[in-house]
């Protein structure tokens, strides 16, 4: 390969090209500029230059081994047989890939003419190595994470496109055995929050350092590493001939949690959450593989599990996705409706009250279980929302009960509180807000609170439990003995009735392990004072039994389904003029 030498400057002589101001022009050029000619050997030589050229000359001569280079001569012979066929000017960009210093500059071309024989052009040449050294340096901030150095989300799907469009990798593709022949992993802390929340940023960030650097040690040196959020990484690995490799990767992985990490002297135990997306070079699309190990990985944060992608996992959660999107407009539209169930008072066959249960008959959808769209509004935030119209829909309710029957009923609505809208709501405000809107008092409703809302932050609760009672309301423990009540705290917590769940109920008669179950807790409600309702009572006979037991209330199908609320007004009326259930 050639090289443009300057073993000569010629002077710019006016018999040459008929204009000395021209060589005045060159010399004033703010940019490197000079004139070459090529002669009819085709030797490409320089005529004249500025001062800036020879300062560029010499920076770039001094780094090479062979004195005089600047520009490849075959750049410039191209550009110029460019311009003999037609043209004024061009323009390229010219890369110096030299390890040590490596240059990009724009070469720019225009012919000036031909004289003797010999075509004369005017070359200039703009350093551009400073600038794109910066793009560089700010292209590689951008996908990097500041903290610990790695990749970041960005920088993490580049790299795995750089990777898998490498030659060797479509080598690999064709020998590799049938299957997926790379895996996206994706890594969550689960404790991370809570050393964020009580030993402060500071140790957060040394245990994500310490983790990263635990990661990379277990990585091979084609595998990718990346911080892709707060508390997750994600890895890129190549498999062998066989995908089922992926089980030995992930129990490495798993590995790097097992021994405590030391942190400003603390000693933490952490666990991780992961999720596998697999991929085949040349067939999937490496962004779908990130999102399914994303979808695993939510999947993994609930089973506590290595979880690898599997297809039904995208399509519930796209199903969830167009639920909570048509739950919303429910919501906006006022679609929504409650059912009542009756509760009985055990003792005497009265219907004590009802429990409020929300009900979605879609036109498109048909009817909607509350155990498929509550957990929806609990994850989208539309929980807060349906809980308040819950709770204003049964005040009104009684109230509305109360006008038909032209007199004040002796009856209460339950209405349930989720423990997503108990930590994130001002329950207290809402429910002053129904009731005061109903025009009804307080204890016409009882508030219905899973062990979860209560246990998730004791002190809250008792705060939020005591704002509830101050306005006379009700409020009962749901689903009792399905969690892991601490007694200390139920004792201190101002709960009127707790509800035994439907599952020891139903099987009691036929387990005598579930009758104990039943027996201690009414047995515990006794000793500190607290009613108690059987939920799922299907038979004469368990409803017996239970009333045998000292059970307070029984709710279940035996008595009744669910009633709209006209039908649950007639089934009281009724009800209360027979005294019995």
């Amino acid at each position: 390969m050639h090289e443009l030498r300057i073993d000569s400057i010629e002077p710019m002589a006016q018999a040459v090209l008929g204009d000395d101001q021209l060589a005045g022009l060159v010399r004033s050029l703010p940019i490197a500029a000079t004139i070459v000619r090529r002669d009819t050997s085709g030797t490409i030589r320089v005529v004249a230059s500025n001062a800036v050229f020879e300062m560029l000359y010499g920076i770039l001569s001094s780094q090479c081994e062979i004195p005089g280079f600047i520009v490849e001569e075959e750049l410039l012979d191209r550009m110029m047989q460019q311009l003999e066929q037609g043209g004024v000017q061009l323009s390229e960009r010219w890369s110096r890939p030299d390890p040590v210093d490596p240059r990009e500059i724009d070469v720019s071309l225009a012919r000036l003419g031909a004289v003797e024989d010999k075509s004369y052009y005017l070359a200039s040449f703009i350093d551009r190595t400073t600038e794109m050294q910066n793009q560089r340096n700010l292209h590689r901030e951008m996908l990097s994470d500041s903290l610990t150095g790695i990749y970041n989300r960005t920088g993490f799907e580049e790299a795995i496109l750089d990777v898998l469009s490498d030659d060797a990798v479509h080598e690999m593709s064709d020998k590799t055995a049938k299957g997926a022949n790379y895996a996206v992993i994706a890594i969550d802390l689960s404790r991370f929050s809570q050393v964020n929340e009580y030993a402060g940023a500071i140790v957060g960030d040394e245990l994500i350092l310490t983790v990263a650097s635990r990661l990379k040690n277990m990585l091979r040196n084609r595998d990718i590493l990346a911080r892709t959020g707060g508390d997750e990484f994600g890895i890129f690995v190549h498999l062998g001939e066989n995908s089922d490799d992926i089980d030995t990767i992930c129990a490495r992985l798993q590995s790097v949690f097992e021994s405590p990490y030391s942190l400003s002297g603390l000693e933490v135990k952490m666990e991780a959450a992961i999720g596998v997306g697999l991929g085949t070079v040349g067939e999937d699309d490496p962004s779908d593989t990130i999102r399914q190990a994303q979808f695993a990985l939510k999947q993994a944060k609930r089973s506590n599990n290595v979880e690898l992608y599997r297809k039904e996992v995208l399509d519930i959660s796209r199903h969830r996705f167009s639920l909570e999107t048509d739950l919303r407009r429910a919501l906006q539209n006022d679609a929504l409706s409650l059912a009542y169930q009756p509760l009985i008072d055990l003792s005497t066959g009265d219907v004590i009250g009802f429990e409020a249960l929300a009900r979605w008959n879609d036109p498109d959808r048909g009817i909607i279980a509350p155990t498929d769209f509550i957990p929806v509004a609990e994850d989208c935030g539309l929980i807060v929302p349906l809980g308040r119209w819950a709770l204003s829909t049964a005040a009104r309710t009684l109230s509305r009960w109360d006008k038909v029957a032209g007199r004040t009923l002796g009856t209460r609505v339950g209405v349930n509180l989720s423990a997503v809208q108990f930590t994130r709501d001002d329950v207290a405000s809402a429910v002053d807000d129904a009731i005061r809107n109903a025009a009804i008092v307080g204890n016409r409703l009882t508030l219905e609170l899973t062990e979860s809302a209560i246990l998730s932050d004791p002190d809250r609760a008792a705060q939020a439990m005591e704002s509830l009672k101050a306005l006379d309301t009700c409020l009962a423990m749901d689903d009792f003995g399905t969690g892991y009540s601490n007694l200390a705290y139920l004792q201190r917590l101002p709960i009127d009735i707790l509800k035994i769940d439907r599952s020891f109920v139903t099987e009691m008669l036929s387990d005598r392990d579930r009758v104990s179950i039943v027996r201690a807790v009414l047995s515990l409600a006794n000793a500190l004072g607290m009613e108690t309702t059987a939920e799922g009572v299907e038979t004469l006979e368990l409803s017996n039994t239970l009333a045998a037991l000292g059970c307070s209330h029984g709710q279940g199908y035996y008595y009744a389904k669910p009633l709209t609320a006209d039908e649950a007004l007639d089934f009281y009326l009724q009800r209360t003029k027979t005294g019995k259930a």
